[in-house]
């Protein structure tokens, strides 16, 4: 499961209104499907002329300045702690690119120990605490490559790490002779399994059949395995390391989400699924029959659950609209445990676990308290503080909260949304309303100095979550599966009625500007088009301009699982194209600023370019920013300062 995430016309308000009662409805026009304008993915699908034409441009010094002092607020982060509690790993980005760090206890100075530019992150320390796995990835490709280090001497050494290929542990086995991991190098749309020994340096395919295989849990021979057919839609197997015997258990003869551990039982299995009731649950699975172990009562959804390695506690995260709460229950007995209280947390989730389960990382924050982190030690019931969040010059006891309020869908149906305001702006102040991703995803409040650099811009900053978003239970979640994403698109637009007449001023509407990444780039790129003149300028970020060609050029593993929520290529064309912003792009008049990673293995690049030609060809305000160094979406310091700094720049430009 997910548990979380980050300008030349001006139409005038009047007009906007106008334009709701003239425009035809988007169902009864006749819709043609766009021909493909590009192919391929990543780099060599642009020529290098077009990266350079539109790298972004330096930001003035001052705007600059306040951009990055904010990116220096950083939140004391989990990490991987040793089984005698005396020293953590955790992974930073204080250097600029995410870096893994060495913490020799409580409050010491830490010690980087990787380096370099490209992203590394932390995969898992080995049983006996001798190699620490190791996942790198170049430019934002999401194509990582495998590698250990020796604690002792702090040497790298490579597993696999090839180009195009997504290599990544599935466990260290026992004894931490060997490694198990997962790589799509037999098939890009499948992923095989491998044993690497430490030894011999030597790997060996230990387990090829096609499908998109996770190993979710292992106890001695036994793995427990999870097939995704889709991105809301998993099979279980358990599969017999000795006997080869792949056993289907769960999810065969439906559509639903599983995510499953072994539990403390012999035979019993943990299962966090939306399968059996209307919202997502957390059982104890024996057989054929489920028992409850969060409560059966309980009208939310649960976002994550974990198990210690030693199977003496259960953890599991209530996701409360938005607002998230840790619980522990005993493994054995399922009888909740006490946790230490932690004042004005707004959300607690779980960070990590020791490997005897005695340490337990509890995160927490707030509006105005950044990410923190306490190790709870279940045998001496004591916390104890490794790291405190850093936040250099800034207040952030000022930051706005966000409170949680709802518009109005068309067809009476609220919509959850949070709303940080400013302390003061011109009246009526601007709006920028940002849809996040997924669109599996889920705006939540809590801690963000992103959200904050819009209040300090002097805009209200305005996070829906419109339906098909996580969170609200099944129906709400997969009301907008494939074509019935056509009956719940509208949620876009009513947000900017809702916005123009609640919070208007003696007579005068707000200036709306819309934006988001990823599919919330897409619905920023459906805002400006189906609803075309709804919001008055748009910033996007990697965001799908044509379904059909996104899922045409899109990297094999993700097509897979993508048709499942927009629609099947053949099967669905015609509502592909109907759900694509590129068939409106006619209808654009408002300015809309693109920004892409050229690397994005999810959404290609090409989805930014032609969306962009499209509305230079005719003319309208429009500005394209690629990255070549990036994915999908901006990781590094520099280019995440130019994407907030450009954006807000444009939002000032054409909404005050």
């Amino acid at each position: 499961m997910r548990v979380m995430l980050l300008m030349p016309l001006l139409v005038a308000s009047v007009a906007h209104a106008d334009l709701w009662d003239v425009r035809a409805p988007v169902v009864q026009e006749p819709i043609v499907a766009k021909a493909s304008s590009y192919s391929g993915l990543g780099a060599d699908s642009i020529t290098p002329e077009q990266i350079a034409k539109y790298a972004a441009t330096p930001l003035p010094h001052d705007v600059s300045r306040h951009i990055q002092a904010m990116l220096d607020i950083r939140g004391a982060g989990t990490g991987t702690i040793t089984k005698k509690g005396d020293r953590m790993y955790f992974a930073s980005a204080v250097t600029g690119s995410s870096q893994v760090w060495r913490q020799d206890g409580p409050m010491k100075l830490a010690v980087q120990v990787t380096g370099g530019e490209d992203r590394t992150a932390i995969a898992g320390l080995s049983p006996d605490e001798k190699w620490l796995a190791l996942n790198r990835d170049i430019g934002g490709e999401e194509n990582p490559g495998l590698y250990v280090m020796d604690t002792k001497t702090g040497a790298v050494e490579k597993i696999q790490h090839t180009s195009k290929v997504q290599t990544t542990i599935q466990y260290w086995s026992d004894d931490s002779r060997s490694v198990y991991f997962r790589a799509n190098d037999i098939a890009p749309d499948s992923y095989a399994i491998y044993r690497y020994d430490l030894a011999t340096k030597q790997r060996t395919l230990v387990f090829a059949e096609q499908g998109l295989w996770n190993i979710a849990d292992q106890r001695g021979t036994q793995w427990l395995m999870v097939k995704s057919l889709g991105e809301t839609h998993q099979e279980v197997f358990t599969y017999d390391y000795a006997s080869k015997k792949l056993t289907p258990i769960l999810g065969q003869t439906e559509e639903n989400e599983y995510d499953v551990r072994f539990g403390s039982a012999p035979g019993d299995i943990l299962a966090l699924t939306n399968a059996r009731a209307p919202f997502t649950r957390l059982y104890r699975v024996s057989g054929t029959d489920f028992f409850p172990i969060s409560p059966a009562d309980l009208q939310h959804d649960i976002a994550s659950f974990a198990i210690d390695e030693q199977r003496k506690r259960i953890y599991y995260v209530v996701n409360d609209r938005g607002y998230f709460h840790l619980r522990v229950v005993d493994a054995k007995n399922e009888h909740e445990l006490a946790l230490p209280a932690i004042k004005d947390a707004e959300n607690i989730w779980l960070g990590s676990l020791s490997r005897d389960g005695r340490y337990a990382e509890l995160t927490y924050d707030s509006a105005t308290q950044p990410a923190t982190t306490v190790m709870f030690d279940w045998q001496a019931k004591k916390q104890t503080t490794w790291r405190v969040a850093t936040v250099p010059e800034i207040d952030t006891s000022t930051f706005a909260k966000a409170s949680l309020e709802s518009y109005p869908a068309r067809d009476g149906t609220q919509i959850p949304m949070f709303v940080r305001r400013p302390t003061q702006c011109a009246e009526p102040c601007p709006v920028v309303v940002s849809f996040h991703g997924g669109p599996e995803g889920q705006s939540r409040p809590g801690f963000s100095a992103t959200a904050q650099m819009w209040v300090d811009a002097g805009f209200v900053y305005v996070e829906p979550n419109v339906r098909g978003s996580v969170g609200y239970g099944k129906e709400w979640q997969h009301a907008d599966d494939g074509p019935k994403r056509l009956n719940v698109i509208t949620d876009i637009e009513d947000a900017s009625k809702y916005v123009r007449a609640a919070w208007a001023k003696s007579g005068v509407s707000p200036k709306i500007g819309v934006t988001g990444g990823s599919y919330g780039g897409y619905s920023t790129l459906i805002a400006m088009s189906m609803f075309a003149g709804a919001y008055d300028a748009g910033v996007q970020q990697v965001g799908i301009s044509n379904l059909a060609t996104f899922l045409q050029n899109t990297s094999p593993y993700r097509r897979a699982l993508r048709i499942s929520e927009y629609g099947d290529p053949v099967k669905d064309k015609d509502t592909l194209a109907k759900l694509s912003p590129i068939t409106y792009v006619d209808r654009v008049r408002a300015p809309l600023l693109s920004i892409q990673g050229v690397n994005d293995p999810r959404v290609p690049v090409g989805e930014a370019v032609q969306i962009y030609t499209e509305l230079q060809t005719r003319k309208i305000p429009s500005e394209l920013i690629l990255f070549p160094d990036e994915g999908h979406g901006a990781a590094k310091r520099e280019n995440r300062a130019l994407t907030i700094g450009h954006s807000i720049d444009f939002f000032a430009k054409y909404l005050k």
